[in-house]
C-alpha cells in the first residue's frame, strides 16, 4: 500500500520492477557483504550520449558515468551533479539484450529531463522486465541480497503478530500461513506497508505505530498486506496485476474498510 511518489533532478531517479515493494530499504544491498561487486560499463556513456539526443533533451549532453551495481532486484538510479549524471544499472542488466539497456537508458533520461519514452522502448523494457526467467532471477537476488526486517513484530502501542492472528481467524478461517512480520526501522511516508514474497515478510511503516492511529486503521493496512500473501501477483495485459477485483472486493469485507480509509486520506 503506497503512497504517491515524487522526485526532484538533483536526487536519484529510479524506476523498479512493478512486482517489487517500493520501499528504499527493501532495495539495499546487505552490508559487508564482499562477494557484490560493482562493474563499470565503459559503453555505457556513449549509449546514454546517443539516448539524450534520441530523446530530444535540451542543452548539452552530461559526461555519462555508468556502472552495473548489485541492488536487491531490478532497480536502476541516475544521479546529475553538475555536468556528471552518475548511473548505477542494475547487475542483472548485464546479460540483456542491446536494445533493453536502451529502453532503461531511456526511461531514466525521460525522468529526469521530463521528457516522452517513444512506446515501442517502454514497451520493450516491460515485456522484458515480466518476462518468466527474470522475474525468477529477480526473485532469486532478493532472496540473496534483500534486508529482511530486523525489528520486533510487537511495537510500542500494536502487536502486529496479535492482529495478524486475529485477523486470520475472522477473515481467512485461520488458513493464511504467517510470514515475517517486522515494523520498519524508519517511518515510511510514501509507503504504509508491503509483502515481499521473496524474503516472505510483511512490513508496516512505524509511522503508524503511534497513539493517535486507530486500532482498525493498523488492522485495515495488515488486513490488505494478508490479501497480497492470498493473491499473488499474476501477469495481466498492463502488466503485473497486484489488485484484481476479486482482491478489491475481498478487501472490502473488512468491517472497518470506509472509516479507515477515511483516515488514511487524511493521514495524506
Amino acid at each position: 500500500m503506497t503512497l504517491s511518489p515524487a522526485f526532484a533532478t538533483r536526487k536519484p531517479v529510479s524506476f523498479v520492477i512493478p512486482s517489487l515493494p517500493k520501499a528504499g530499504e527493501e532495495s539495499a544491498v546487505r552490508k559487508n557483504s564482499r562477494s557484490l561487486r560493482r562493474h563499470p560499463f565503459p559503453a555505457g556513456g556513449p549509449l546514454f550520449t546517443r539516448m539524450f539526443t534520441r530523446l530530444g533533451c535540451s542543452g548539452r549532453p552530461p559526461h555519462f558515468v555508468v556502472e552495473f551495481f548489485p541492488y536487491a532486484g531490478l532497480v536502476h538510479t541516475i544521479r546529475l551533479r553538475d555536468d556528471v549524471a552518475f548511473v548505477r544499472f542494475s547487475d542483472l542488466l548485464q546479460t540483456a539484450p542491446p536494445r533493453v539497456l536502451e529502453s532503461a537508458a531511456a526511461l531514466l533520461l525521460a525522468r529526469l529531463f521530463r521528457r516522452r519514452v517513444p512506446a515501442e522502448l517502454r514497451d520493450l523494457y516491460r515485456e522484458y522486465s515480466l518476462a518468466q526467467h527474470v522475474r525468477r532471477r529477480v526473485h532469486h537476488l532478493r532472496r540473496r541480497r534483500a534486508r529482511r526486517a530486523t525489528l520486533a513484530p510487537t511495537g510500542a502501542f500494536h502487536s502486529l503478530e496479535q492482529l495478524f492472528d486475529q485477523l486470520n481467524r475472522g477473515y481467512f478461517a485461520g488458513s493464511l500461513r504467517r510470514p515475517h512480520i517486522g515494523w520498519s526501522a524508519r517511518p515510511w511516508r510514501k509507503q504504509l506497508g508491503c509483502f515481499d514474497p521473496a524474503l516472505d515478510q510483511i512490513v508496516l511503516s512505524s509511522r503508524l505505530d503511534r497513539p493517535g492511529v486507530p486500532r482498525c486503521v493498523v488492522e485495515y493496512v495488515l488486513y490488505h498486506e494478508m490479501l497480497h500473501v492470498k493473491h499473488p501477483l499474476r501477469r495481466a495485459r498492463c502488466g503485473l496485476q497486484a489488485h484484481s477485483r476479486k482482491f478489491r472486493a475481498e478487501e472490502k469485507h473488512y468491517a472497518h474498510y470506509a472509516a479507515a480509509r477515511r483516515f488514511l486520506l487524511r493521514l495524506r
